[in-house]
């Protein structure tokens, strides 16, 4: 992250008002702002898990899906995806797809740090294994989806918030993620059009 970096402010309707300093944002009054998830997935269907690197302001040292982001001004949440995979993974993806466009989550970290974002979720698939960026990634490791599921489901894997509520969400698409149909674009909110 560069130190002048900025997240696009949203109204209730995924609206942008404007935007602020990413270094700025996260606290106990987190404004609602958009960002992105992804879900990277192999040939095999297996699904790519990233421990956030410990000085992260937000969740530090928690496994959590692929890649998570903010899209910078005038950039699609599509856009973004690919630019983080290569920055904190190493990766190009065959495709990025939209699977969850509208989800959106608030969590509060215990020393009060607030998460607030609609978040839609991405797919995308590789054929090389990552590269991990030190500054931004802790750890990874596949894990095949199913095994992944039941273990969210269950609570056997001690994840960050907005996978637990986004693994359910992506499960009732379909057993296989190689399958899953993309979502429409349209659904997405206003700001990520």
């Amino acid at each position: 992250m560069t130190h002048d970096e900025r997240v696009v402010l949203l109204n209730a309707r995924g609206e942008s008002i404007g935007t602020a300093p990413k270094a700025t944002v996260h606290g106990a009054d987190t404004p609602l702002h958009l960002a992105f998830s992804c879900y990277v997935f192999d040939p095999e269907g297996r699904v790519l898990l990233s421990r956030r690197a410990s000085h992260k302001l937000t969740w530090p040292g928690v496994w959590t899906n692929s890649v998570c982001g903010h899209p910078l001004p005038g950039e699609s949440p599509a856009e973004a995806v690919t630019r983080r995979l290569s920055h904190e993974l190493g990766l190009t993806a065959h495709a990025v797809e939209l699977m969850l466009p509208a989800f959106a989550y608030r969590a509060v970290m215990e020393d009060g740090t607030v998460e607030n974002e609609m978040c839609p979720v991405y797919r995308a698939v590789v054929s090389e294994e990552p590269r991990p960026n030190p500054d931004e990634v802790g750890g990874v490791r596949w894990m095949p989806w199913k095994d992944f599921g039941h273990d969210v489901a269950g609570g056997l894997l001690a994840i960050s918030p907005w996978a637990v509520e986004q693994v359910p969400q992506l499960e009732a698409l379909g057993p296989d993620p190689l399958t899953w149909a993309p979502a429409d674009p349209a659904e997405l909110p206003p700001a990520a059009r």
